[in-house]
């Protein structure tokens, strides 16, 4: 079975280097320490580490070949780096040794998932304006070579990096290189650096070439071949499509290997396992949402606004969800964030596309993503206040319905039928007074519904539940645009919890 995994982290590794210049031990060793037994002994890292080392040679070779061939190598503003990085691995290495199996293997774990983070963040990897205008190698840059050099160095030694990523980044960022070129070069260089390392390991612990000789032998010749056919893809295509293909790959790969090595340990996290519960539940219901709301935009007339009323249901009647499946506040909240946190870097992905502006239909640039945060980040807040504080599971529930509902219908009536306008400051003409009474009344009924059908009497539920709808439509009417997300829902939980 181990041999399944050997193939895969070596492609892995192999197309990390071919595409972006990354080490073969971003990808290999964290596959050889997690998924496979033979490598969770006292050495199994070191071992893993020497093997991705031993892996890079070839891999480097051949991808700086290809990029060489395009012109893609630019040693005139590397050699210092060059110089530094070679002389201090062989330091990293012996400390890497001493460091021990479980530093060793976290720091490649987590090294793994946020280089997939940062790519995706920034897929184009471009040299600031300023760096890129010098045409002469001054001074500064040498500071800049002799620091990242040096560090790099070690750190190539110690965990088997190659210094890649962090290579690329210094060339493109500080020396004014294109990210080809900062590939084409980084990989040059780790071609000796990772012949150096890996000699220093296997010198260190000979056992490596003795007991591991058959892996060691797959991972560097399939390594090999998947950097060449990558490097040529890579030279194809645009920096973009390279920077996104790379940060999917190694984010996706990080995030489930840093769950499986520390599974033992997340499972004891106290309501890790019923925020999962959760937004497994949350993940179930929007698969259908998505599957009606995409061909209902691209392939009827509807309109705009009412499309973007229709996201807002979805988005709301999570929140709702969450709360109605959760046992605990604590949960619930959780859940809350990691939606955020899950969900805003994909929309930073995906806003560039010509397709998203007709999906979403924002208002200005970047407004979904503000309102999402605010959304999720509103509703843990509440789901704290209302649900952890007071108790009051059901009012955050009621809260957030009166809020969703009030708001929808008032751009359902306000936008077709609002003939009077609002005057008032920097609202004046954007709102009217159709739309301000439909979210009143919308809003009031839907609070006192959901109530009574949780075994409240209307004479009980009325009178603060029509007080939370006035001063409600009240905030609604007065915020400045976006923030009803938050001000709204806030305003109508406080009076609920104070009447109810």
């Amino acid at each position: 079975m181990e041999i399944i995994w050997y193939l895969l982290a070596s492609i892995g590794a192999g197309v990390g280097t071919g595409l972006a210049g990354l080490s073969a031990a971003t990808v290999m060793v964290p596959i050889l320490i997690v998924l496979c037994p033979s490598f969770s002994g006292e050495t199994g890292a070191y071992q893993a580490t020497a093997i991705a080392l031993a892996s890079d040679i070839l891999g480097s070779a051949v991808t700086a070949y290809t990029y060489w061939k395009k012109g893609n190598i630019n040693l005139r503003r590397g050699w210092i780096m060059m110089a530094c990085i070679v002389t201090m691995c062989t330091v990293g290495s012996y400390v890497a040794w001493l460091a021990g199996n479980r530093v060793l293997g976290s720091f490649t774990l987590f090294l793994t998932f946020f280089i997939g983070i940062r790519f995706l963040v920034k897929p184009d990897t471009s040299p600031r304006p300023e760096a890129k205008a010098k045409t002469r190698f001054d001074w500064k840059d040498v500071c800049v070579s002799l620091f990242f050099g040096l560090t790099i160095g070690f750190g190539t030694g110690f965990v088997g990096t190659g210094g890649g990523m962090m290579m690329l980044i210094v060339f493109t960022v500080f020396l004014g290189m294109d990210l080809k070129s900062a590939v084409g070069t980084s990989t040059f260089i780790m071609t000796f650096t990772a012949l150096i390392a890996s000699v220093s390991h296997i010198m260190i612990h000979p056992a490596i070439v003795f007991d591991r000789w058959q892996v060691l032998l797959v991972c560097m010749v399939v390594a090999t071949v998947a950097s060449l056919l990558s490097a040529r893809f890579a030279n194809r295509v645009d920096n973009r499509t390279v920077g996104l293909v790379t940060g999917s790959v190694l984010t996706v790969m990080g995030g489930l290997l840093l769950i499986l090595h520390y599974r033992d340990t997340l499972i004891r996290v106290p309501y890790l396992q019923e925020t999962l519960s959760c937004l497994l539940r949350l993940c179930l219901y929007l698969v259908p949402c998505v599957l009606i709301l995409l061909p209902l935009r691209f392939r009827t007339k509807i309109p705009s606004y009412i499309f973007r009323k229709c996201l807002h249901l979805v988005a709301f009647t999570c929140v709702a969800l969450m709360i109605h499946v959760s046992d605990t506040w604590q949960a619930a909240a959780l859940c809350s964030l990691m939606v955020a946190v899950l969900v805003y870097p994909i929309l930073k992905l995906l806003e560039n596309r010509s397709w998203y502006d007709r999906l979403f239909v924002q208002k200005s640039r970047g407004e979904i993503k503000r309102s999402l945060l605010m959304l999720f980040f509103m509703f843990a807040a509440l789901t704290y206040a209302g649900w952890g504080l007071a108790g009051k599971k059901d009012l955050v529930t009621c809260a957030i319905l009166m809020w969703g509902i009030g708001d929808g219908m008032a751009a359902i009536i306000g936008i077709p039928f609002g003939r009077h306008k609002v005057k008032i400051g920097h609202i004046a003409g954007s709102k009217s007074w159709e739309g301000t009474a439909a979210m009143l009344v919308s809003s009031c009924l839907a609070g006192v519904v959901l109530l009574m059908c949780l075994g409240l009497g209307l004479v009980t539920v009325l009178p603060g539940v029509f007080l939370a709808a006035v001063l409600g439509s009240a905030v609604e009417l007065l915020s400045p645009s976006e923030w009803d997300t938050v001000t709204v829902p806030a305003c109508v939980l406080i009076i609920l919890l104070a009447c109810l």
